[in-house]
């Protein structure tokens, strides 16, 4: 049985195209996926914009308590989410988010573009949180029966030019963003270690490119995908 990262497959569906988009906070996926699904619909396809954690009601609930909880000193029914729960918890919106939203979309026939999956819970909760990178995979994979997006889209960037890009925002941190530099620096490690490793669907772009430059070189993958 080949090992974990042989496991999992794109979703195929009815020429419906799945595009991910990763990287560390302060990358511009949003920027960047806002670009590609205007160009998308300018060429007349059906663009699904959506996010994990917070893609449904379901995991806009889920978002709120793995990015937002604050542990409020009263005890142990006040304490912070520990790392495994955590990702646990990312897992159940996966499996929800993929079932109830991505498929139905994917078998209509739209182009999916979606804000993190998968590999963040790699990046994040398995490097990041020191838990195991391939038993975060594992259960990512079982949630999703396997799930895998045509493209992923790495928009690379280092940790100190992030902080400064979140610093500039005057916005409130989340739970992970609000992490130290050695945390991110761990997760900008991973992202890249899963780029290397499935180079058929990953395509890394340095985030502090131009804007628009980003977004050609991005343009150019996906126009390879549709043809």
């Amino acid at each position: 049985m080949p090992g974990p990262l042989g496991r999992g497959a794109p979703v195929e569906a009815s020429g419906g195209l799945w595009i991910t988009f990763e990287g560390g906070d302060g990358s511009g996926k949003t920027t960047q996926a806002g670009l590609l699904q205007e160009w998308l619909e300018n060429a007349g396809r059906t663009v699904v914009r959506t996010r994990e954690p917070g893609g449904t009601a379901v995991g806009r609930s889920i978002r709120e308590i793995v990015l937002h909880h604050k542990a409020s000193g009263d005890g142990a029914d006040g304490a912070d989410i520990g790392a495994r729960a955590e990702a646990l918890l990312f897992a159940a919106d996966r499996a929800h988010h993929v079932d109830a939203l991505v498929r139905p979309a994917l078998e209509r026939g739209e182009v999916v573009i979606q804000d993190r999956y998968l590999d963040s819970s790699v990046a994040y909760q398995g490097t990041g949180r020191v838990l195991d990178p391939d038993e975060i995979r594992e259960l990512s994979l079982w949630a999703t029966e396997g799930a895998l997006p045509s493209l992923t889209v790495l928009l690379d960037i280092d940790a100190a030019s992030a902080r400064a890009r979140l610093d500039a925002d005057d916005k409130p941190f989340d739970r992970l963003e609000s992490q130290q530099d050695a945390f991110h620096t761990r997760v900008r490690e991973a992202f890249l270690a899963l780029a290397e490793a499935e180079p058929e669907r990953f395509v890394v772009v340095d985030a502090t490119l131009p804007p628009e430059e980003i977004a050609a070189r991005v343009r150019a993958r996906v126009a390879a995908l549709i043809g």
